[in-house]
């Protein structure tokens, strides 16, 4: 890294915006199911609308944002996406019917740039050899928050289940006073670049694909991968209550649990990994323990063995931050924010797709009509796609 303190901060913003999303996972099941009087599996349904309108926005708004910070700079976008995410988990707290929540999550599909964004900062700062050590940073930083945040939902879920909007509201306003004081631009004159309308269109930006034949099999390995493991928040509240009948603090408990093991993964394997298998062979390592955590969850009865088997369900993200790189060091260093934008795209069309599908599975499979009782079978679903994203990847070419 050519300077620290802009890496802390990244990291700080990125642990305030995982704590604000994990600061609401907890309650998620019971909100949806006082604002609407239905159980839990319509509750679910639900829950995938709302993670699919919030995609759908970041997918048509994702290139728009990230060429917005290669023409205007990382740091406006960053700062005005999380002014407008403070007001919007106001009027999430406020809400009290299921219209507001779609409409608050459109909002927040809209400003939740902060990621992509991020990245692109990171990649600005960082040489080519460090690049997947820096997006492991990022990944540790979200884990981080994924650790405090849950936690302190269903801690916070004591006090009602709009507390944690509250506290997240405060959490992202905080963050965007951070970033005003510290943050500082990493877009100069060398790398900026004028803005168009024809890159900034998602689906102009998918159509781009197909002029990169060198990333095309990396992309489609990346798209794979985001709606195989888009199962785990589409689905793990609902899926932890129905199985283990999990209240809101062990609900957090278990997201903090993962989040923690996520975190020591980015923060200290990462780089050691790479080194030692280089980003291919690491890629390779992450694909295939994803589809033996993902099939383990899916046939597991005991909540000791879902906490067994946290620890390698993380352990298989080892794999994500060597593929960022490889496609990170085969774009010029002006299109860093372009790049980030169309993954953003690629991660949203994945997450329209699967929380729709991963939440009917769940609520077919864990209904009195189902063919066989299996509130698991989402996850054995997304292991088959994630078996698919391992043999596109071992079929693209080879090299760094």
């Amino acid at each position: 890294m050519t300077n620290r303190l802009p890496v802390l901060v990244i990291m700080a913003t990125v642990v305030l915006d995982a704590m604000g999303i994990g600061l609401i996972l907890p309650v998620m099941p019971d909100l949806i199911q006082e604002v609407t009087g239905g159980d839990l599996g319509a509750a679910a349904i639900w829950g995938g609308i709302l993670s699919t309108v919030f995609a759908f926005m970041q997918f048509l708004c994702g290139p728009l944002l990230g060429n917005l910070s290669d023409r205007f700079g990382r740091r406006p976008v960053l700062l005005v996406s999380l002014v407008v995410m403070s007001a919007d988990y106001v009027l999430l707290a406020l809400a009290q019917n299921i219209w507001i929540l779609v409409f608050g999550r459109i909002v927040a599909g809209i400003t939740a740039a902060t990621y992509a964004t991020a990245m692109a900062y990171m990649a600005d700062i960082s040489k080519p050899e460090e690049k997947a050590r820096a997006f492991g940073l990022v990944g540790a930083g979200i884990g981080i928050g994924f650790v405090l945040g849950p936690a302190m939902g269903g801690i916070l879920a004591q006090f009602g289940t709009r507390a944690p909007f509250w506290a997240a509201a405060a959490l992202a306003g905080g963050n965007a006073l951070l970033g005003w004081f510290v943050l500082k631009e990493t877009v100069t004159a060398t790398n900026r670049r004028l803005f168009q309308w024809r890159r900034a269109n998602p689906l102009g930006a998918l159509a781009a694909v197909n002029h990169l034949p060198a990333m095309t099999k990396l992309l489609v390995v990346f798209f794979l991968y985001q709606v195989a493991s888009a199962v785990y928040p589409a689905i793990w509240a609902y899926f932890v209550t129905e199985r283990f009948a999990f209240d809101e603090s062990m609900i957090g408990l278990s997201l903090s649990a993962y989040g923690l093991s996520y975190a020591i993964v980015q923060a200290a394997l990462i780089a050691p990994t790479v080194k030692w298998l280089g980003n291919r062979y690491t890629v390779i390592l992450g694909l295939t323990l994803e589809v033996v955590a993902l099939i383990y969850l899916g046939v597991i009865s005991s909540s000791l063995l879902l906490f067994i088997g946290i620890p390698v369900a993380a352990l298989a993200s080892v794999g994500m931050p060597a593929l960022k790189a490889i496609m990170s060091r085969r774009v010029a260093d002006d299109a860093q924010g372009e790049l980030q934008g169309l993954s953003s795209s690629l991660t949203s069309l994945a997450h329209i797709l699967s929380p729709l599908v991963m939440t009917q599975c769940f609520a077919y499979f864990s209904a009195d009509h189902a063919i066989f009782y299996l509130p698991g079978a989402p996850f054995l679903l997304s292991a088959v796609l994630m078996v698919l994203s391992l043999l596109v990847f071992l079929k693209s070419r080879r090299g760094t």
